[in-house]
């Protein structure tokens, strides 16, 4: 660990010279500092408000220095925020340092490509159109070396870091550092017009508000994604053997919608559906989901009550949407013959009946207690068989031109005991898994 934090910290101070190295030469008269400083506490101002209120980096100032101000002043910008932001760990000294090398080096660097394809004149002569080539390319010098740095840090941070390539770090961040370029440079063209510099400040409050409502989806979507976490957690830890099934089911629902055109929000509602379609098994007692060999009559009863306890467990979760009722009625069947309520045909919701082809194919080719894993061919014949009476023909359909496209590769495997050699499956299995 010491060897590891040295190696960071090493790191870390060879940026730091490197960043110093390209401050000089500085600006020479009060005047010409007159800028840089007015732009770097707008930039602390911005980092602080917007790393407080929502964890994330504010670039537009920032980029603004490096289309107004020559590389060595751009510099300058990013420094005072990075010194004196707040550090919640240490070392804190290493990590003030890196945070205002690391934009220090990037604004240079952006400023230096932006003054090479002559995008200062065109900002001073307040000529916007023309003005985006050049600050399109600054922009991605400035992610560029962003992502060589985080990697250059990552690498001297990790014992054994795995080859990882720089294009998906630079991809993702592109976007959004665009977004922040493009505010950016409408600062720095309203900077040199005669309106001034007060102008310029009139961007970033369009700028904080949209960060804000981007900020809040964020949020809303990761308090999401946690009640959906806890939920599956619970009921991998009641039903150990079954581990793992949910996701396989989300990531089966979401090829079967993806095959059948659907958009991607509501592709996200069926990979919820998925997910979550045997949540109610929190209410069936864990003996019963356990249990080696086949269920009597009064306890497959008890099972199927699973869907309707699920259904009141996530009634008052608005954003499932009719995910809700995916895991009240995918047990339903085509014929009329399933459970809770024995719908039939279209009265069954499409969502519950892509969730049913779901749930069947991952029961098949996974491990339980009571069965052996099949091949995913046998599990698709079986399907293919069961199509017009349990399962919709167009879902099963669906399933398998996605699955010869793609082949199966679920993210997670169901945990199979060691000591525990299951019986042969049961045929045959259309459904009346647990």
């Amino acid at each position: 660990m010491d060897a590891v934090l040295a190696r960071a910290r090493g790191y870390v101070a060879a940026v730091a010279l490197w960043a110093a190295l390209c401050l000089p030469p500085l600006p020479a008269t009060p005047a010409a500092w007159a800028a840089p400083a007015l732009l770097a506490v707008l930039y602390a101002a911005g980092e602080h408000a917007v790393h407080r209120r929502f964890g994330g980096t504010f670039y537009p100032v920032l980029l603004a220095g490096a289309f107004l101000l020559p590389p060595s002043a751009a510099a300058l910008v990013a420094v005072p925020a990075g010194l004196l932001s707040p550090v919640d760990h240490r070392p804190a000294l290493t990590r003030r340092v890196w945070r205002a090398a690391r934009p220090a080096l990037a604004v240079w660097a952006a400023a230096r490509v932006h003054g090479a394809f002559g995008g200062r004149d065109a900002v001073a002569a307040s000529d916007f159109p023309y003005a985006l080539l050049p600050a399109g390319a600054a922009v991605l010098a400035f992610c560029l070396v962003l992502t060589v740095l985080d990697g250059g840090l990552r690498a001297a941070a990790g014992p054994a870091p795995p080859r990882r390539s720089w294009h998906g770090p630079l991809a993702r961040s592109l976007a959004p550092v665009a977004t922040h370029g493009l505010a950016g440079l409408m600062m720095a063209v309203l900077w040199r017009s005669p309106y001034g510099p007060v102008s310029a400040l009139l961007v970033l409050l369009p700028m904080y508000v949209s960060w804000w409502v981007f900020a809040q989806y964020h949020r809303e979507r990761a308090a999401h994604q946690a009640t959906i976490r806890a939920l599956v957690q619970a009921v991998d830890i009641k039903d150990g053997y079954t581990r793992g099934h949910s996701e396989r089911v989300g990531q089966a629902s979401v090829l079967i919608a993806r095959e059948l055109g659907m958009d991607d929000e509501r592709v996200e509602v069926l990979r919820f559906a998925g997910i979550l379609h045997d949540v109610g098994k929190l209410g069936v007692p864990t003996r019963l989901l356990r249990k080696d060999g086949p269920l009597t009559p009064e306890e497959r009863r008890i099972i199927e009550l699973h869907p309707e306890y699920g259904h009141e467990m996530v009634r008052g979760i608005s954003f499932l949407g009719e995910a809700r009722k995916a895991i009240l009625h995918h047990h339903e069947r085509l014929d009329g013959s399933g459970y809770p309520y024995g719908l039939a045909g279209d009265g069954i919701p499409e969502c519950a009946r892509i969730v049913a082809v779901a749930d069947a194919f991952d029961a098949m080719t996974s491990t339980r207690s009571y069965s052996r894993a099949r091949p995913v061919a046998a599990a698709v014949a079986e399907l293919e068989r069961c199509a017009g009476a349990h399962f919709d023909p167009r879902m099963v359909g669906a399933l398998v031109r996605a699955l010869r496209r793609t082949g199966w590769h679920p993210a997670v495997t169901a945990d199979e005991p060691a000591h525990r050699t299951p019986p042969a499956p049961r045929t045959p299995h259309t459904g009346a898994h647990r």
